[in-house]
Order: structure tokens, then sequence, then C-alpha cells
């Protein structure tokens, strides 16, 4: 990066940066509620968990529910701010073309 870069410039860039990391740890969530999920409904199948004794089934399926349901709130918590940091991102976008005609004219 330059240091010749407008502030908003700089501002937009790491906005895009941290929008990017929030869409990876929005996927990571997410594969991991479906993999918890996954792996309660095979339970259910099969009638037994392979992680854990059959004795300890209704122990280990309720702690498979309490973090896909962990899971999902925190990831229900990242879709709402990379939507709020998408729409940041669209308004300075918008902001920088619109300033860009007028810093053109003013050369």
């Amino acid at each position: 990066m330059s240091g010749n870069d407008r502030p908003e410039l700089r501002a937009f860039r790491e906005l895009e940066t941290l929008v990017r990391h929030l869409g990876e740890e929005l996927a990571v969530f997410r594969r991991r509620a479906l993999s918890a999920e996954a792996q309660i409904n095979d339970g259910q199948r099969t009638g037994h968990s392979k992680s854990a004794p059959r004795g300890a089934h209704g122990d280990r399926l309720a702690e498979l529910e309490t973090e896909n349901e962990t899971l999902k709130t925190r990831l229900d918590r990242a879709e709402g701010r990379v939507r709020q940091v998408m729409d940041r991102v669209r308004f300075l976008r918008q902001q920088l073309q619109a300033d860009v005609p007028t810093a053109g004219a003013r050369r």
C-alpha cells in the first residue's frame, strides 16, 4: 500500500479485508454447525453414537445439541456482522464513486 493512498481508500481496503475474514469465520461456523447436526442425525438414525459409550448416548446427544445451538447463535451473529460490514462497504464504494468525478474536475 502506498503512502499516497487517500484515507478513504485505505479504509475501504481495511473493510474489504474485514469482510473477507468475517466471511471465512462464517463459513467455519456453518461447517461446524452442519457437522454437529449431521452427528446428531446419524446418532438418532443408528440409535447409538460412535464417540460415546452406549450408556452415555443421551449425554452425548444433549452435548451435541447444545453445541449445535451455540454454533447456530454464533453463526446468526456473524451473519449480522457480515451484513453490517457489507452495507458499510457498499456505502463507502458509493461515496468513493461519487467522489471520483468531482476530484478529477478539481485538478
